[in-house]
């Protein structure tokens, strides 16, 4: 295998490791700042790796639209193009394809589809996606997956998985092992157990660097995304590391932490940050409110993020009121900051062995709810 994994520490199920890529190590758990086409919404590459992120995530779908992946590997690759040194996680694009509905053609072969943007007709296949994030020079690369609909009967997950274990087979002969570089494999089988097992169990015969847990946090709820994680991740090998796509708030993470994931990205933070939603220890918080007006007060005073070592409650209140672009940076970096900070806290549980001890403190401070207004 081609990336370096290293697991350092252990607590109960939840893993403290190490993954080595092409382009620096990443310390796991962790959690990636999502870069759908090429940056993270509303912040620099220095202010997120400022935030202490140290991996972020790219899209094939959205780059090889524009600007085209083989125009970014002319200038360089993703990392020169987009200013960020650091590893380089890319999405297949199978998420955003399967979302497209009426604009896109399925076959065993792979997907056809019109873009939402300009109408022109693309195809992505596993080779092809494969070929893509290689262009883009992903550390690491995404199998090419078809994502189950929600809510969806199990004879049609098992469909659905099964076409995804044959596309990830085709995507592991495609892909060029490199030191430093990786393909994860994707598990699907929906909510059933049975189609769960039966995806690991091919991914792993098939062999890759890594396996990612697909198909959650589409709106089956946190009971059930746990229990998928219950039964899932046992059955995956403790030598690779484990990412569960697309998840999530910071009770989510800390849960799967607790069950055996090691990655995580979401655009919840950036988004939220955009929004006039911020994520704090107590809890979340809408800026737009009017219970902020007059606030001198930072978001959170434990926060060692610009927004709250620079300014107060009532400044964010107003830049989100009058629509100034400022606000979103601000918050952004805030909300980004605050999910790094978790990370670190966890890392730092498993280190100690305190983990239990970590999570009751975390979520006894969640349920608090935010700081009385003035």
């Amino acid at each position: 295998m081609s990336l370096s994994f290293d697991l350092l520490r252990t607590d109960g199920a939840a893993r403290r490791g190490r993954l080595t890529t092409a382009h620096g190590t990443v310390e796991t758990p962790t959690f990636m700042p999502v870069g759908t086409a090429g940056t993270v919404k509303a912040m620099m590459p220095q202010s997120v790796a400022e935030t202490g992120a140290q991996i972020v995530l790219g899209n094939t779908f959205h780059l090889m639209l524009k600007p085209g992946a083989e125009r970014v590997a002319a200038l360089g690759g993703l990392h020169k193009f987009m200013n960020w040194p650091g590893p380089i996680l890319t999405d297949s694009g199978g998420f955003q394809v399967m979302s497209l509905k009426e604009l896109r053609k399925l076959d065993p072969d792979g997907v056809t589809f019109r873009s939402p943007s300009d109408g022109s007709q693309h195809r992505l296949t596993p080779e092809r996606s494969v070929e893509i994030q290689n262009l883009l020079d992903a550390d690491i690369t995404m199998s090419f997956d078809e994502c189950t609909t929600w809510p969806v009967e199990e004879p049609v997950a098992a469909e659905s998985m099964r076409l995804s274990m044959k596309w990830a087979a085709r995507g592991r002969r495609a892909f060029e092992d490199r030191p430093g570089y990786g393909l994860f494999g994707i598990v699907q089988g929906s909510i059933y157990p049975a189609l769960r097992s039966e995806s690991a169990k091919t991914l792993i015969d098939i062999g890759f660097d890594g396996y990612a847990v697909g198909g959650l946090a589409v709106g089956e709820g946190q009971a059930m995304m746990f229990a998928t994680l219950d039964t899932t991740v046992p059955q995956l090998p403790a030598d690779r590391p484990r990412y569960l796509m697309g998840v999530g708030r910071p009770a989510d993470i800390v849960g799967a932490v607790k069950r055996g994931i090691d990655m995580f990205d979401c655009v919840m933070p950036t988004r939220a940050g955009r929004t006039a939603q911020g994520f704090t220890r107590r809890g979340e918080i809408n800026l737009r409110n009017a219970r902020h007006r007059d606030d001198p007060r930072p978001i959170d005073e434990r926060c060692g993020c610009p927004a709250c070592r620079h300014h107060s409650r009532a400044y964010l209140h107003h830049l989100i009121r009058s629509e100034e672009i400022l606000g979103a940076m601000l918050l952004t970096w805030h909300n980004l900051h605050y999910y790094q900070d978790v990370m670190r806290g966890l890392r730092s549980a498993i280190e100690g062995g305190s983990l239990c001890s970590w999570i009751a403190a975390f979520e006894s401070e969640q349920a608090l709810g935010d700081i009385p207004a003035i």
